[in-house]
């Protein structure tokens, strides 16, 4: 595949409405609780400045729609022409999005300087991409979404839109679709999407009626005071597991792959955007594989070695990184997807991550397939709402009480922040990836049984630990925030954590780990 620099973000969700409040929303089990939760700048400021700065606008954000998921049918000789479009399309975001931010003094000159001076070209450039979109899909024998061309307009999002969404999910806690998976000991969770829903202290975030934010963080583009709660002052969330029926497979695999403490980083996002240098615009963590970039392929994968205690681990775990963002700055801080694309702040190692494969609480699983992508979460939720969002953020002693989706967590004294992560448990039985990277893996339903002629395969569950000074709120203001990376006009929300796998094992390591989970045996 030739070199590619063309630039995008992942194509993961459906725009809709979503709750402010601090929800578990589901989307994935959790094995190390025993639970189950339902699944930027002033003038011409530059991007990585050392200090905490509130930044006030009517238009935080810019909203576009998201193309790459209406995609869900394209044939697959026009898969890698498609991906290079829309990482275009992102791109044109992210460079919209900058201006947004260092015209500030324009706009409180002129009302209609976002509409007219950033938001009408961008729909200009994007309906370029959409109808090269559509005649790439076309020339294959495919056949484009008729409303393709309604995607082209995107808008300015007020910041009080911004915390985490508003409307949905406020009654019982933000319905995620397709369903989530929590589980404890191993033994899996419902899938039922609902959690209860906690309102964080007042305050924060907010001001001037309603039109005015504190979007926060050091390079102004957050977190706001908003995006975090004193864990110790949220109301138990938590719901229990689904039962374990006759056959099921109670099982473990623990894969021991290390805490990327030799800083394998990179940009890119080789399963939504390969041969795209910087398709990710935010910096990964990487443990197993070892060569894993944008231009990494299937034919090169096996070459990778890996960071995993088992060397036939060749899979390829990433995430997003966590920053501090106390006024010091990383390796970064003037490269594309770190410190001139608004993510800014050292960058944390994890003190632990945890790696574990699990069953299903209604039958046997099938090994993973070779090379099988999964993407858990979503990179756009503040402009996507919490439809396809699996973030779950807590604090060591509260994970089996308090998991919350659209807030960073504050730990009392003593207490470690905790990302977890649960994938997708349910395959297709054919693809190993779909057009829009989510169509081909599912979540089980309510009883943890998968739907729709799709087969249970071992469940991948993954949890973070950070060593994190607790955040200060300071009259509407947070001092030495900590924020997950992400695209710059996502505002750094909790709600956007994600975690990337490829399923890449030699010596029938596939099998082993299915075999381990079926016969209820906990292995390593």
């Amino acid at each position: 595949m030739g070199r590619n620099t063309r630039k995008r973000r992942s194509p993961l969700a459906v725009k809709v409405t979503a709750a402010s409040a601090a929800l578990a929303l589901g989307g994935g089990g959790l094995l190390w609780a025993n639970f189950y939760a339902s699944a930027h700048e002033s003038g011409h400021q530059s991007w990585g400045g050392n200090q905490t700065k509130a930044a006030t606008a009517q238009v935080a954000t810019i909203t576009c729609p998201d193309v790459g998921q209406k995609l869900t049918n394209v044939p697959n000789q026009a898969r890698t022409d498609v991906a290079g479009e829309l990482a275009n399309l992102d791109r044109q975001i992210t460079e919209a999005y900058q201006r947004l931010a260092t015209t500030r003094d324009a706009q409180a000159r002129d009302a209609s300087f976002v509409q007219n001076t950033i938001l009408t070209p961008l729909q200009q450039r994007r309906q370029v991409i959409l109808d090269r979109i559509k005649l790439e899909i076309t020339r294959v024998g495919g056949t484009a979404p008729g409303d393709l061309d309604t995607l082209a307009n995107c808008t300015g999002t007020p910041a009080n839109q911004t915390a985490g969404g508003q409307n949905g999910g406020q009654n019982g806690g933000g319905q995620q679709n397709g369903g989530g998976q929590q589980q404890g000991g191993g033994q899996q969770g419902s899938a039922q999407p609902s959690a209860g829903t906690s309102q964080p202290p007042a305050g924060g975030g907010q001001q001037g009626g309603g039109q005015q934010a504190n979007n926060g963080g050091q390079a102004g583009n957050g977190p706001a005071a908003a995006d975090f709660v004193d864990i110790t002052k949220v109301q138990p969330n938590v719901k229990g597991k689904p039962r374990n029926v006759r056959g099921a497979s109670t099982g473990t695999f623990t894969t021991r792959c290390g805490v990327n403490a030799n800083k394998n980083h990179n940009t890119d996002n080789v399963i939504v955007a390969p041969g795209v240098a910087n398709g990710a615009h935010h910096l990964h963590d990487y443990v197993g594989n070892q060569k894993i970039n944008a231009f990494a392929s299937n034919d090169t994968f096996l070459q990778g070695g890996t960071s995993c205690q088992n060397k036939n681990d060749l899979s390829s775990y990433y995430w997003p990184v966590v920053r501090v963002q106390d006024g010091s700055q990383d390796f970064d801080q003037n490269s594309d997807g770190g410190g001139k694309e608004g993510n800014v702040g050292k960058i944390l190692v994890p003190a632990q991550a945890q790696i574990k494969y699990v069953g299903s609480p209604t039958g046997k699983v099938v090994a993973m397939p070779q090379f099988l992508r999964i993407i858990t979460g979503d990179a756009k939720t503040t402009t996507n709402g919490l439809a396809n969002a699996n973030a779950h953020w807590s604090c060591t002693g509260f994970e089996n009480k308090v998991q919350l989706t659209t807030q960073y967590p504050i730990c009392p004294q003593g207490s470690k922040v905790v990302r977890t992560f649960a994938f997708q448990s349910c395959w297709d039985g054919q693809n190993i990836d779909s057009a829009n990277h989510r169509t081909h893996v599912a979540f089980a339903d309510a009883n943890g049984a998968c739907q729709n002629g799709f087969k249970a395969i071992p469940q991948l569950t993954m949890r973070l630990v950070y060593n994190i000074t607790p955040p200060a709120l300071q009259n509407g203001q947070v001092k030495n925030a900590y924020a997950v990376d992400g695209f710059p006009e996502q505002l750094h929300k909790p709600a956007t954590d994600h975690d990337d796998f490829i399923a890449i094992t030699t010596g029938g390591l596939a099998n082993k780990i299915a075999n381990c989970v079926n016969r209820g045996q906990n292995c390593s």
